[in-house]
């Protein structure tokens, strides 16, 4: 296994550990929300996140989005059923992830939600399952970012800035740090707790998101504050022209 993946599936199999529940199977209920994985922080972040992608996205002509690192599937599959000009590829390294995915997929029936694919956010964009280039108007990322090594970021943004086309939007969540400052109290704690965890996690700063940007053809061009002390990174790309 290449040495990224590796590192890459270690923070997969701390993360769902803990983020993850199994949604109960009631007597006579279909049988595939036994591998529907539910997230608590998704459930409160998803219409919050939603409004920011409507605020951002075209509704009125097709366009093509990439969820990378997709967790269980609530985001994806609760962004679809309101964009449904868009559609989804949601991805995930997590057989889990990818199996809780497509037990979304199939309960709900969405046809804007193409299948799980399996996808290392580490790897170079080679490997990202043939995903084209300037094939993608949009790429979404939520709480991936401070729960993972460095060097998945890096993956993201270099791979976004050869998947999106001209104008395109990387969307990424979650929390930061502002100038190498981290507030409030919450999430200074939050970030000590990550690093205790694991040494190479941790709330990046929004400075190090924007200068990698900038290195793969993007620029910051909108910063969002959420609840809970979180934020969207709105990142777009450069038009060629």
């Amino acid at each position: 296994m290449h040495k990224f993946a590796s590192h890459h599936c270690l923070y997969v199999r701390e993360v769902a550990s803990v983020l993850f529940w199994r949604l109960p199977l009631k007597r006579g209920s279909y049988l595939g929300v036994s591998r529907m994985l539910c997230a608590a922080a998704a459930e409160r972040n998803k219409e919050p996140i939603l409004t920011v992608l409507r605020d951002c996205v075209d509704s009125d002509r097709p366009l093509n989005a990439l969820e990378v690192s997709s967790g269980s599937g609530q985001h994806v599959v609760h962004f679809a059923q309101s964009l449904r000009n868009i559609t989804w590829q949601p991805s995930d390294i997590d057989q889990r992830s990818v199996d809780s995915i497509e037990a979304y997929r199939d309960l709900l029936k969405l046809p804007n939600v193409k299948p799980a694919i399996r996808l290392d956010a580490s790897q170079a964009w080679g490997y990202w399952c043939g995903i084209q280039p300037e094939s993608h108007h949009l790429i979404v990322n939520i709480n991936m970012i401070h729960i993972s090594p460095l060097v998945c970021t890096e993956g993201l943004f270099k791979a976004a800035g050869i998947i999106l086309k001209p104008h395109g939007l990387l969307l990424t969540y979650g929390p930061y740090s502002v100038n190498g400052l981290i507030t409030p109290d919450s999430n200074i704690e939050f970030n000590h707790s990550l690093k205790q965890r694991n040494p190479e996690w941790g709330l990046r700063d929004i400075a190090l998101l924007s200068s990698l940007a900038e290195k793969n053809g993007m620029f910051l061009e909108k910063v969002v504050d959420m609840p809970a002390n979180n934020k969207c990174l709105l990142f777009r790309k450069e038009s060629l022209v």
